[in-house]
């Protein structure tokens, strides 16, 4: 069951909420708030904590649920101590563990800051957090769920060094809980700052880092989105935020694509899987990586043309949704990037037409080729039935 919601708070926070609940009763809820009215940082910041807490608690599953956050900043540099003044917001939260994201990537005109955010309700019992470094581990009876957020390598200089640096520092953490990079690793976000400089240096260190770890074309990738985003460390050239989980089954993890499409990401020389299903008990998660509007041969369509780009967009998500399974209707969370800050109106209104309650955040960020002018990335859930799978 899934019920999606849509609440303005008082006319300065955007809420949408999505929820799916599985027979086995786990709830599991994603949340945008996006700043409607113009304002300083601190007050846009507290109207989100305000909308954010109204809205949980209204809901009933309170801070205990909380499992991953991220903030959209417009200028994270300076509002970094803002941030890290507030409980819900700061990367180390002392109660209730969560795995805390931010990243630069101004959320539109009016808002210098946005909320996604993500959690996991089981009122059987409370989950079972901890934190390590940047990480949440959340176990779920054989399974640990591990949210990571803001690696960086600044000891190194150029984007491949750095990109090399990142990928060792998180194998390095995943072999401390027993996960490798190959086998576990279900999603990963990559922000490159000056992304048309820095992405080529990013690629290729991906790449051999990938085919050293046994990630090929032979075998398989990893969902992703890499696109313009900085972090507070003004020196890193890249970072990095993924998704882990440990004691899946075989056959628990399927790689989608749609040939007909859209063409495989290594047509072009980049090694991330357009999206990818995991299946449980009682549901199914299906991510699907940053898309943009392309075609079969992996040329970009509709060049110059924002929203025949994000409809272009919209139907090759379609499209590989279909491969698992699920439709637009099934989808729980969606984050647009738009690289002409100019564009960002169009591209906002277009995307609450065409999912008109669904959780949204819409923000600047360049993608990673200069023709693409938007790229979409989401999440949607599904009913599962198969008793010989772990639960959720």
């Amino acid at each position: 069951m899934k019920t999606f919601t849509l609440r303005n708070f008082e006319s300065m926070v955007e809420v949408a909420v999505s929820c799916f609940t599985g027979t086995s009763g786990v709830e599991e809820y994603h949340i945008s708030l996006n700043s409607l009215v113009p304002a300083g940082i601190e007050i846009q910041l507290e109207r989100i904590r305000h909308a954010y807490m109204e809205t949980i608690d209204s809901y009933g599953i309170g801070m205990e649920s909380s499992v991953f956050r991220r903030f959209f900043c417009s200028d994270l540099a300076n509002q970094a101590p803002v941030l890290e003044e507030r409980d819900f917001s700061c990367r180390f939260p002392a109660e209730n563990p969560c795995c805390v994201s931010w990243i630069c990537q101004p959320p539109g005109h009016t808002g210098k800051v946005s909320l996604w955010a993500y959690h996991v309700f089981d009122r059987k019992k409370p989950l079972e957090k901890s934190m390590d470094e940047g990480s949440l581990i959340l176990k779920r009876g054989s399974l640990s769920h591990v949210w990571t957020q803001g690696i960086t390598c600044t000891r190194d200089e150029t984007s491949y060094e750095q990109s090399r640096g990142i990928l060792d520092t998180y194998s390095s953490f995943l072999r401390k809980y027993g996960i490798t990079l190959s086998d576990d690793v279900v999603r990963t976000w990559f922000f490159v700052r000056n992304i048309d400089t820095n992405y080529k240096g990013f690629v290729t260190a991906r790449r051999e880092y990938f085919a050293a770890s046994g990630l090929t074309v032979h075998t398989h990738f990893i969902a992703s989105t890499g696109v313009e985003g900085s972090h507070v460390d003004v020196a890193a050239r890249v970072s990095m935020d993924a998704y882990a989980v440990s004691g899946l089954l075989p056959g628990q993890v399927a790689f989608l694509s749609a040939p007909e499409n859209l063409s495989s990401t290594y047509v072009y020389g980049v090694t991330f899987e357009r999206g990818v299903s995991v299946s449980y008990r009682d549901r199914k998660h299906v991510i699907l990586s940053g898309t943009a509007s392309i075609d079969g041969n992996g040329s970009i369509l509709h060049k110059g043309d924002v929203l025949r780009q994000l409809d272009r967009t919209v139907e090759n998500m379609e499209a590989l949704l279909k491969k698992a399974g699920a439709g637009i209707g099934n989808i729980v969370s969606l984050t647009a990037y738009v690289r002409d800050p100019s564009d960002f109106d169009l591209v906002k209104d277009r995307m609450r037409h065409i999912f008109p309650a669904s959780p949204i955040v819409t923000c600047c960020a360049s993608v990673c080729r200069p023709g693409w002018l938007v790229e979409v990335e989401g999440m949607a859930i599904i009913p599962n039935f198969d008793p010989g799978l772990p639960l959720f």
